[in-house]
């Protein structure tokens, strides 16, 4: 046979395989998702992300805001609205990156938590054949009792300790890894909580004003400003009414308060009408919501009898300007006034309006803006009267706070006087109707919250802290100890004439440890017997830098 034969005959190679790019691409993907600088990249992001809806108008916190945005900018609301500028929490790329953050934080930990409880079950491995290599290495001559007495030594200072012959092998400082492990666990859980009070929650803004008349009961329409998360059924809010029967304030003489507490009347489906105290650091529990106190002010009550003789009274909360004086300022409007009972109808420009600076101790002399003490030592009520066309028919959105000033510059709304009023007094206006200052009522501002991921916040928040407290703290690191046989001395070391037998041991710190030689020195004492009876004590008792998980 010839050389070619020979080579026909020779059995054929066989074809490689060729990887599957798309097998590879999604591979190298899910690795990099899975990486932990890519976590804190999205976590960067899912904060920027965040901005605008905090800029920005939300439908779901104040549509009437959305509304006058779009009013104000025409060309750029359309154009956010299409990116769901007004609605960022629950627009799809803000939740893209917030599903991308929870996979990677989940792809992350997993194979970590795997490699850990490997290492828990795992045996301390056996001494390396050179100890003098080691960052921390001693000879010292070998204790009574041998490769055991060593094993007991590190026992009482918790290291996980297994003994193979004449070799002790120990580790400690698996902390550090539980710790970082529980606090990326707990982030995750975190993140869970945010998507479950974001989704199911819900909170309302509600200023009530006492007394029988002004009962507040939760609905969506009875609050001022009330945010829904995009899973909460407005119609399966929790059914409830409140009534402020009395709200109690001390101060001290410098206007600090000192005490706040609210007295309402609670009425729930199904169960009986009951009374309920709270204050600021102490809410009302309801079933299915909390009932907080943000603030408090006074309702100044004006009675506006008009041309025909006919009386209108309006207790008008005042809200406060924020100094230490409880000054509030506010709008008393009467829009039924004026309208002549025999035709029903009523002259355009016959509107009555009040806005006033309401002081619960106002100064003895002018100027009245400030109120000298948040109480009521000597209240005043500075009024100015507006008549006009004040749009209260119209159907037009306003505040019932202040009055729309493009009113008044336009000339559709007019001041007619200015007066300040005592408690009691009455003012006569230059048409002949007349406004009292009847007195005050109390009021207090609540927020209406329920955020069914609160608890489970509460909890991951401090399994983070514990978590990352461990994280910082732990030390890992490693002791190995070998007895030797009398006669026979370790690399460096002299053979020593007594024939006694010699142990070496060596330390390696599996982390960044600064204090790791001064606690391989006491290991070493303490191996020696030089430890004193307290130092022994107090070894029994502390676990410096780290955690005894188990012993082998």
């Amino acid at each position: 046979m010839t050389a070619v034969d020979d080579r026909r005959a020779a059995p054929a190679e066989a074809p490689r395989h060729r990887p599957n790019r798309v097998l590879a691409l999604l591979r190298n993907s899910w690795r990099q998702l899975t990486a932990m600088r890519t976590a804190l990249v999205l976590l960067f992001l899912l904060a920027i992300a965040a901005i605008p809806g905090s800029v920005l108008p939300q439908r779901n916190i104040s549509p009437e805001k959305v509304n006058e945005y779009f009013v104000d900018h025409p060309d750029l609301a359309p154009r956010l609205d299409r990116i769901g500028g007004f609605a960022v929490f629950s627009s799809v790329w803000f939740s893209a990156i917030y599903l991308l953050l929870f996979i990677s934080l989940i792809g992350c930990i997993t194979p970590r938590l795997r490699d850990h409880v490997r290492a828990l079950r795992a045996k301390p491995p056996v001494a390396p054949r050179r100890l003098d290599r080691l960052p921390q290495h001693a000879v010292l001559a070998a204790p009574e009792g041998g490769a055991a007495a060593i094993a007991e030594v590190l026992r009482r200072r918790r290291w996980r300790v297994v003994v193979r012959g004449d070799e002790v092998s120990a580790e400690k400082g698996y902390l550090k890894e539980s710790g970082n492990l529980l606090f990326h666990s707990s982030l995750v859980v975190v993140l869970i909580g945010v998507a479950l009070g974001s989704w199911y929650g819900w909170s309302g803004n509600r200023l009530l004003v006492a007394g029988a008349d002004n009962a507040f009961c939760n609905t969506r329409q009875q609050y001022a400003e009330a945010k829904l998360g995009p899973r909460v059924d407005t119609a399966h809010l929790p059914a409830f009414c409140l009534t402020l029967d009395r709200f109690d304030a001390r101060f001290l003489e410098s206007g600090q308060p000192e005490y706040f507490n609210a007295t309402v009347t609670v009425e729930e489906r199904g169960r009986a009408t009951r009374t309920a105290d709270f204050s600021v650091n102490s809410p009302l529990r309801l079933d299915g919501a909390s009932v907080y106190l943000l603030g408090h002010g006074y309702a100044p009550v004006i009675r506006y009898t008009d041309r025909f003789g006919r009386s209108q009274t309006s207790a008008t909360p005042f809200l406060t300007t924020g100094d230490m004086g409880l000054t509030g300022e506010g709008l008393a409007a009467f829009p039924d006034a004026n309208v002549d009972p025999a035709t029903g109808k009523r002259e355009s420009d016959l509107q009555m309006a009040f806005t006033g600076i309401y002081l619960p101790t106002a100064p003895d002399s002018p100027p009245f803006v400030r109120s000298q003490y948040p109480t009521e030592r000597n209240p005043a009520l500075n009024l100015v009267a507006y008549r006009g066309n004040l749009g209260l028919d119209a159907g037009i959105p306003g505040s019932v706070y202040e009055l729309d000033q493009r009113q008044v510059r336009m000339g559709k709304v007019k001041q007619v006087g200015e007066k300040v009023l005592r408690k009691g007094e009455s003012w006569k206006l230059d048409d002949g109707t007349t406004v009292e200052f009847l007195g005050t009522e109390r009021y207090v501002t609540l927020s209406v919250r329920h955020d069914p991921g609160s608890t489970l916040l509460l909890v991951s928040c401090g399994v983070l802290l514990l978590g990352l407290m461990g994280a910082l703290f732990g030390r890992r690191r490693r002791v190995f100890f070998r007895v030797l046989p009398a006669g026979i001395a370790p690399p460096g070391a002299e053979t020593p004439t007594s024939g006694s037998s010699l142990v070496e041991a060596g330390g390696l710190p599996r982390t960044d440890h600064p204090g790791f030689a001064d606690e391989f020195a006491q290991l070493v004492a303490a191996v020696r017997g030089d430890e004193r009876p307290d130092e022994r004590a107090g070894a029994e008792r502390s676990d410096p830098a780290g955690t005894r998980e188990g012993t082998e």
